[in-house]
């Protein structure tokens, strides 16, 4: 058997690293058009804090969006940490998982009574959170250097953590940062363990 080229070795790795968080954000995309288009309110499927109905939102809601331009504020973040945790760790399905049901479950535990929370923000917080603390964990220099330019670059989301804004589910963040470092540590010391 032939060896791989590098432009098929490099069309392999592009489309492991590089498709799975283009295709969320296509749906994210083409549910945001559909809801627009339609008539069926699907931003009322977010989690809705400790009532059992909203518990499906722990899964709906990264896909659900308050317009268009909550979905832009979201999709260019998400695309690029998507893009690095697929990169630094090769695990971005699984990051994603854990981000999303983990830090849902969160929101879902602490949101305020009576709110619905969407938006992928929250996988956002998580992919960022993921990667400072997968970089310390793993202790190898790749990562570490991720993490650095994400503390640089991305440095001022640690103020949506806090309260500041009734409109903005700041529970959200902060479980999905919480969910990502979780995620992080746990990747990142078997990595450490593996090598």
């Amino acid at each position: 058997m032939p060896e791989p080229t590098l432009r098929e070795e490099l069309r392999r790795h592009t489309a492991r690293v590089v498709l799975p968080p283009m295709l969320l954000v296509a749906l994210m995309w083409v549910v945001e058009i559909v809801d627009v288009i339609l008539p069926l309110r699907l931003d009322a499927f977010g989690i809705r804090p400790r009532q059992l109905d909203g518990l499906w939102g722990v899964v709906t809601a990264p896909f659900l969006h308050v317009g268009f331009a909550h979905l832009i504020a979201n999709s260019g973040a998400f695309l690029v940490l998507g893009v690095l945790v697929g990169l630094v760790s090769g695990r971005f399905w699984t990051v994603f998982a854990g981000v999303t049901v983990l830090g849902g479950l969160g929101t879902w535990l602490i949101g305020g009574s009576g709110s619905v929370h969407v938006g992928a923000s929250g996988v956002v917080y998580g992919f960022a959170a993921f990667l400072l603390a997968y970089g310390l964990a793993a202790r190898r220099l790749g990562p570490a250097v991720v993490a650095l330019v994400v503390v640089l670059v991305y440095g001022g989301l640690a103020a949506g953590v806090l309260p500041l804004n009734p409109f903005v589910s700041w529970q959200g963040h902060l479980c999905g940062a919480l969910a990502g470092a979780v995620v992080g540590l746990v990747l990142g010391r078997r990595t450490r363990e593996r090598t």
